[in-house]
């Protein structure tokens, strides 16, 4: 059988292949409601599927979105990802994901990849963006949104959560309960100090420790941000003679994994040992006892993101300040802190 192409529909509606292509794009001209009718009838009754990899290199855009995240294994960078996919699809967009496994090289890898496709625009979730991979970008002109993270090496638009904010939320809930100090697992040493939110969640944790006129040294525990390495660590300092009553974890995750480790060490939580984390991922509201947490609006931030990421006006001069949506955090009150839940 042979393929059904534009002329073919041209012909049946009885118009030109460019207002076919108006109607397909739906622009840049308008076209009049009864012709728009009979060449959608047209395709219909032919079977016509426009050929999407000429349209692309016509007109050097496809209806695809890059998204790079760390680890998309993370609950919560896969509700993010799932979030952006339900926005993109809105807008009748389609999102390409690659993990960066939190690897200079494979971020630059895929930027790369997605970039030479001609996406209509990059998501990226950068643990801390590398010049070269900024230089990258700047060679393409692509339009680019950060999402959750704001490296220093690229100034663009950026769609966070008030994290620190959040964390002090968090923080000052814990010390309300009455505890002499609350102890806080948070990223590693090497960790950016700039735009990373786990490292904004720490500095969050001291703002509201100095507030109550609470020391924080020797109260932080390094771990990376996943439940299994943090249910390691919490192993440890939750058998030393010091054991912390309360507990700010810096990520959901990694509150999983402190509750398991409370669990088997026969720690009751929240009778001797509050924990609370950040996120609000799903799991949270299942964890036993159920987790409190710091949200943020996921939805929200992920439909900015594509907006901002589709928009043309995307790369328009401006302030930093300008530059930079910021989500406003909230307390999801459970029982792990001690409340009822």
């Amino acid at each position: 059988m042979a393929k059904v192409t534009r002329d073919d529909v041209a012909r049946l509606a009885g118009t030109s292949t460019a207002v076919v292509s108006y109607v397909i794009n739906n622009g840049p001209r308008p076209v009049a409601p009864a012709t728009r009718e009979r060449v959608l009838a047209a395709i219909k009754e032919l079977g016509y599927r426009p050929d999407r990899v000429a349209q692309a290199m016509a007109s050097r855009r496809t209806d695809l979105i890059g998204m790079i995240v760390p680890d998309a294994r993370q609950p919560f960078f896969a509700e993010m990802t799932h979030a952006v996919e339900q926005a993109a699809s809105e807008r009748g967009k389609m999102v390409l994901v690659g993990n960066s496994d939190y690897v200079e090289e494979r971020e630059t890898h895929y930027l790369r990849a997605f970039l030479g496709m001609r996406v209509s625009g990059l998501i990226l979730v950068s643990h801390g963006l590398t010049d070269q991979a900024a230089a990258e970008i700047d060679a393409w002109d692509a339009r680019v949104v950060l999402l959750h993270e704001r490296p220093e090496a690229i100034d663009d638009v950026a769609v966070v959560t008030d994290d620190v904010g959040g964390a002090q939320l968090a923080t000052r809930h814990l010390l309300e309960h009455g505890h002499e100090y609350v102890a806080c697992v948070g990223g590693m040493a090497e960790t950016p100090t700039v735009g990373d939110p786990v490292s904004d969640h720490v500095e969050g944790w001291r703002r509201a420790m100095r507030e109550a006129g609470r020391s924080t040294e020797g109260r932080l525990f390094e771990a990376p941000y996943n439940r299994y390495d943090a249910y390691q660590l919490a192993l440890g300092f939750l058998s030393g003679p010091d054991r912390p009553t309360a507990i700010f974890c810096s990520t959901d995750d990694q509150a999983i994994g402190v509750l398991r480790a409370a669990r088997e060490l026969r720690i009751d939580v929240p009778g001797k040992l509050a924990v609370a984390g950040f996120d609000d991922v799903k799991e949270a509201a299942l964890t036993d006892p159920p987790l409190t947490t710091v949200a943020s609006d996921r939805p929200a931030m992920a439909r900015a993101a594509v907006d901002l990421v589709l928009d043309d006006g995307l790369r328009v001069a401006g302030s930093r300040r300008e530059r930079l949506r910021v989500f406003p955090s909230r307390l999801v009150i459970r029982s792990s802190c001690g409340c009822e839940g």
